[in-house]
């Protein structure tokens, strides 16, 4: 239920004290003020998600108290309601922020509808706010045409159509995620809810308040009351990725979530019910884990109800020449460039890798490889960086301009022959730095770029700053 705590405002006590009534009896929490201050006061004092309004008050206009509300980024949604209706009083209304407006006298089963319509828009505006994958179709299709790929597609397809939950397991970088929004594309609940909770990058202490949501003043900072991302998925899908990554204390609360499907908010004591299909990742041997005692047996039968495994990409080798085609094709765009291929030698450079980080690891080293060619060449193996390999441009260049000339078995000493050639530590810092231009100085992409911790970047960048650099 997203609406839950409703305030009416109106100096008239039959119709306050009516609707107060009427709006409990459908199981709102419900608070009421004559005018303009009692209100105020009230809305101090707590999270509110729908206030009924009068236009006119004792000591004012509603439509003050109206500016004051939504003037807030997590303000209550406001119903204007009056007695002298205009059309052109309307329509001030909802141009100042008003979600709707109703005539005196109206029917509760007016009200009701009002009601329903706001947890509707409620609903869909909490859901937008953490829909944090980017809804691409080209990013979402499975790249591959080996048999394990094939296989894979096809479990794909024949789960998609129920409301099964699936554990989706593999090596990082194969494409659990994108696995999973497969099985939601394609899914019956397509259209509904797509809640992703990544269970790695929430720290212990905030997991719960995560899943479940919290009540105002339920822990230091709690302000406001919060859904969690369980309620937001109500009636859709939600992803919990490494799943393995949950505390021992919390597993316990997501079995039992996941079997009676309620559970109460952190600091609440309100039972709240929810119909969610639920979809896990993990990198992790969960039946080992199970093993070691460090994730609870009954959860993981309740998760493995239809195991899927992303293979890894030395697997697949003969798909690496599409995908990386594919990923080519996607940065060569974002990059600018009209035309980019691939040399012979760098194709065969990427059929032989290991490819330790999977596809993620491929499409990284193809966006730098993008980022760093020169118009008009073909992507050769030095530009790829495999192997742990250096990369940047100026050695692309370097490669390819300086002219022969006597090597050091013939006597001669290298470093005084051939000029413009760059350190290891000038390499470095340029290939960061075209890394971090090309994101635009945002450090996390530039670190997933470079396949580096970001703690790292920020280090590199603080001593580039303290040298002079000039950082993007």
């Amino acid at each position: 239920m997203a609406i839950e705590k409703i305030v009416v405002v109106d100096d008239e006590m039959m119709i306050r004290k009516s609707l107060e009534t009427q709006l409990r009896n459908k199981r709102y929490s419900v608070a009421s003020a004559q005018d303009l201050a009692g209100a105020r006061k009230i809305l101090s004092r707590d999270s509110f998600d729908l206030v009924f309004l009068d236009v006119r008050l004792p000591d004012g206009e509603g439509t003050e108290l109206l500016e004051e509300l939504t003037a807030k980024v997590d303000g209550p949604m406001i119903v204007m309601m009056t007695g002298y209706g205009s059309v052109e009083s309307a329509v001030s209304c909802m141009q100042a922020g008003a979600f709707d407006y109703v005539m005196k006298p109206f029917s509760f089963d007016q009200i009701e509808v009002v009601v329903d319509k706001a947890a509707s828009f409620d609903k869909m505006k909490r859901v937008t706010r953490y829909y944090v994958e980017e809804i691409e179709a080209k990013a979402t299709d499975i790249v591959g045409k080996a048999e394990p790929i094939r296989l894979l597609k096809e479990m794909v397809r024949k789960v998609a159509a129920t409301e099964a939950t699936v554990l989706i397991s593999g090596e990082n970088g194969t494409g659990k995620e994108l696995v999973a929004r497969e099985l939601y594309n394609n899914s019956l609940l397509s259209e509904k809810p797509y809640i992703r909770v990544n269970c790695a990058s929430i720290s212990e202490t905030l997991m719960e308040s995560e899943f479940f949501g919290h009540e105002k003043g339920a822990y230091t900072g709690a302000t406001e009351r919060r859904e969690g991302r369980f309620e937001l998925a109500d009636g859709g899908t939600l992803l919990l990725d490494e799943i393995s990554e949950i505390a021992p204390a919390l597993q316990a609360k997501l079995l039992r979530v996941l079997q009676e499907k309620e559970f109460e908010r952190v600091g609440g004591n309100k039972t709240i019910q929810v119909k969610v299909r639920v979809l896990a990742t993990t990198n992790r041997n969960l039946m080992e884990e199970v093993e070691k005692g460090k994730f609870r047996e009954d959860l993981y039968y309740r998760l493995n109800v239809f195991p899927i495994v992303v293979p890894p990409l030395r697997d697949r080798s003969d798909d690496i020449p599409l995908l990386a085609e594919t990923f080519l094709k996607r940065h060569a765009r974002k990059h600018g460039l009209e035309k980019a291929k691939f040399s012979k030698q760098a194709l065969k450079s990427m059929r032989n890798h290991f490819w330790p980080g999977n596809v993620r690891e491929l499409e990284n080293a193809v966006e730098r490889a993008v980022i760093l060619t020169e118009h008009g060449k073909a992507i050769g193996p030095e530009l790829l960086g495999l192997g742990g390999a250096p990369v940047s441009l100026q050695t692309h260049k370097a490669k390819s301009s300086v002219p022969p000339g006597p090597t050091p078995d013939e006597g001669t000493d290298p470093v005084e022959e051939i000029e413009g050639i760059l350190t290891m530590e000038e390499i470095e810092r340029e290939h960061i730095l075209q890394a971090l231009k090309a994101t635009g100085g945002n450090r996390t992409k530039a670190a997933e770029l470079l396949a580096i911790n970001v703690r790292t970047l920020r280090n590199k960048i603080r001593q580039y700053k303290i040298d002079g650099k000039s950082v993007p």
